[in-house]
C-alpha cells in the first residue's frame, strides 16, 4: 500500500501542475483552486508513503488524506467542466475530510513507537 501512497502522490502533483497552467490560461478559481489542494497534498502522500509503515493510524490517516482531496478537488472540477457537482456537499465533505485526515496523522505521529 505504501507504493501506492506513492503513486497517488506523484499523481496529483502531475494533476496540480496541469490543472495550474489550465487554470493560467482561462480557467476558473475553483480550478486554480483545486490545483493547488492537489499541489499541496502531493508532497504530503509522498512522504506518507516511505513513513506509513510506522503504524496503521498513519495509514488511515494517509488514506483519508487521499480519497478528501479527491472528493474536495473533483467535486470543483465537476462544477467547472461538467457543469454539476459530483453529490451535494462533496467538497465540504472532502474538506472535512482533510482535516480528520491530517488530525489522524498528528495522532499516528504522537502514538508512534519510532520515538
Amino acid at each position: 500500500m505504501t507504493g501506492f501512497f506513492f503513486i497517488a502522490g506523484a499523481l496529483f502533483g502531475a494533476m496540480g501542475v496541469a490543472l495550474s497552467a489550465a487554470a493560467s490560461h482561462g480557467g476558473s478559481v475553483n480550478v486554480a483552486t483545486a490545483a493547488n489542494f492537489l499541489l499541496f497534498h502531493a508532497p504530503a502522500l509522498i512522504v506518507l508513503s516511505l513513513v506509513v509503515a510506522g503504524g496503521r493510524i498513519l495509514h488511515i490517516g494517509a488514506a483519508i488524506l487521499l480519497v478528501a482531496v479527491l472528493l474536495f478537488s473533483g467535486d470543483l472540477l465537476a462544477r467547472e467542466y461538467l457543469g454539476q457537482r459530483l453529490f451535494p456537499f462533496a467538497a465540504p465533505v472532502g474538506g472535512t475530510g482533510m482535516i480528520l485526515g491530517w488530525l489522524m496523522l498528528t495522532v499516528g505521529a504522537a502514538f508512534s513507537r519510532r520515538g
